[in-house]
């Protein structure tokens, strides 16, 4: 069996099991976090639907990230989760996904939901097998640990990711995951960090535009104003997506979970990234 084997743990985030939970609850019970360390409400409504969850190392997005992962954990139990972020590394197809094999962590192996993978696959004229664009690609290898966390290996991802970041694009892609996951139990997450290395003050009003759009469930307008604005999100592409397909699965909403950049962790305000958690609501 294929297995994808962590490529930034121990760096970006801590590389052993005991003190990878300790981090994750550290960033749980941070100011800037969800406040407490939840359990998991197994019989949960099941309301959220997509999530916007950031991937920079745990010190500085990690408590950002919690609020998102803490919110799905008293949501329930989703049966598998698709995974879209941005292609750092130019490696490998334009739009790519892993349809078979495991995805370790220090906290376990997660399985790739074959039967899903493979209907997006079919579902969609862009979407490539592709392992090697995963390779080295940190933004989904980032969001596992949180979701082994809570759930262990009980859940599937389906990863995809993303080189092209046109409307176009992320409309075919959205659409595909949509049509394939109608009826299933599935989150689709995207994977993102916001503005890059600017002011925070400038950040947070460009950052400010992005979100409010995505908040609008208006995938068009969030592209539009992400080129318009010079915002130098890294995932326009994913989240895009994400907002396409849960808008075809009747999405009735958005919340913003939190925001913060890395200038609120480390007090250097002068170049920031910016970092958000966004929930969609199917009703």
């Amino acid at each position: 069996m294929k297995v994808r084997r962590p490529y930034v743990a121990g760096s970006w985030y801590p590389g052993t099991a005991e003190s990878l939970r300790r981090e994750i609850e550290r960033c749980l019970t941070h100011r800037l976090g969800y406040g407490r360390i939840p359990k998991v409400v197994e019989n949960g409504p099941r309301l959220i639907i997509g999530l916007v969850s950031p991937h920079a190392g745990y010190m500085y997005s990690g408590p950002i990230a919690s609020i998102g992962y803490g919110k799905l954990a008293e949501d329930g139990v989703p049966g598998s989760v698709v995974m879209i972020g941005p292609n750092h590394t130019g490696l490998g197809s334009a739009v790519s996904v892993m349809v078979e094999g495991l995805w370790e962590t220090p906290l376990g192996s997660v399985e790739v939901d074959t039967e899903l993978a493979k209907a997006i696959v079919e579902a969609s004229g862009i979407v490539d097998v592709d392992d090697y664009a995963h390779r080295f690609e940190h933004s989904l290898e980032i969001q596992l640990p949180f979701l082994q966390y809570f759930y262990g290996s009980s859940f599937k991802i389906v990863p995809i990711c993303m080189m092209l970041r046109d409307y176009d694009t992320a409309r075919e892609l959205g659409e595909s995951i949509s049509s394939s996951i109608a009826g299933r139990n599935v989150i689709i997450l995207a994977s993102t960090d916001f503005t890059h290395y600017e002011p925070h003050k400038v950040a947070v009003e460009k950052d400010r535009l992005a979100i409010e759009a995505i908040l609008k469930l208006d995938a068009e307008l969030f592209l539009e104003r992400v080129e318009e604005n010079d915002i130098s999100m890294c995932g326009p592409g994913p989240v895009a997506a994400m907002i396409v397909a849960c808008k075809k699965l009747g999405a009735s909403k958005a919340e913003l979970l939190g925001y913060a950049t890395s200038g609120d962790i480390t007090g250097d305000r002068s170049a920031v990234v910016g970092y958000a958690s966004i929930a969609i609501y199917s009703r």
